[in-house]
């Protein structure tokens, strides 16, 4: 639920107070976000999510106590009752972690130095359903770590995927965001949208985060 004013409501987590105090002063500088409560380990992170039910937990991967993948998994796992959007920020451009909060439930990741536009658009895009995958980490991290502790064949689709949405496939496993791929395919947002949706039926997944997953486990996506 969005604050009183319409904002989108944020706690932050980082066993880090500086780290935690610059997310906060960027994010409540952007018009329409708030941080309304902070951690500094996995354990509190999951308490006051529970209790304040934010629009997004914005959480770091490393923490002491309960690690940003378990605090992920508590909240956004499958299985999970009412699931709350988590973005997981960190500070390695190429950590397995990083994948193992993907697959835990997060719903997009971002290194600590992304900016405050990437920040605020991140935050947006797990606020309304949407996931945003940094564009500069998403191919490497993800091809690089599609195969980790994979001991079973990856499922394949119930029904084939047609000429477009294997277009959408790749340009969201690119990290692309909605209206780029409406631009570069020319189609209107809602048919991107639509897309979208057809393509989680049709693989079994709950967000883009796993499109993207998914489409680097079945090698879909050459550099």
């Amino acid at each position: 639920m969005t604050g009183e004013n319409g904002a989108i409501r944020v706690i932050v987590a980082d066993d880090q107070e500086i780290t935690r105090t610059g997310l906060k002063m960027i994010l409540d500088a952007q018009p329409g976000i708030e941080v309304v409560g902070e951690a500094g380990d996995g354990h509190r992170a999951v308490e006051l999510a529970r209790r304040l039910r934010p629009d997004v937990c914005l959480f770091d991967i490393r923490m002491p106590g309960l690690d940003g993948i378990e605090a992920t998994r508590r909240l956004a796992g499958r299985g999970v009752a009412d699931p709350l959007a988590v973005v997981v920020i960190t500070t390695f451009d190429l950590d397995e972690y990083v994948y193992a909060a993907l697959r835990a439930g997060a719903r997009g990741f971002l290194l600590k130095d992304a900016g405050p536009d990437l920040l605020s658009q991140a935050v947006r895009a797990a606020a309304n359903g949407d996931a945003l995958i940094a564009p500069s980490v998403t191919a490497r991290l993800l091809e690089t770590f599609a195969f980790t502790g994979r001991a079973t064949p990856v499922e394949q689709p119930v029904e084939a995927l047609t000429v477009r949405e294997e277009e959408i496939l790749i340009a969201v496993a690119r990290g692309w965001t909605n209206s780029e791929i409406a631009d570069e395919l020319n189609i209107s947002l809602s048919t991107v949208k639509s897309h979208i949706a057809r393509l989680m039926t049709k693989l079994g997944v709950r967000n883009r985060v796993e499109i993207a997953i998914w489409a680097y486990e079945t090698n879909r996506v050459r550099d």
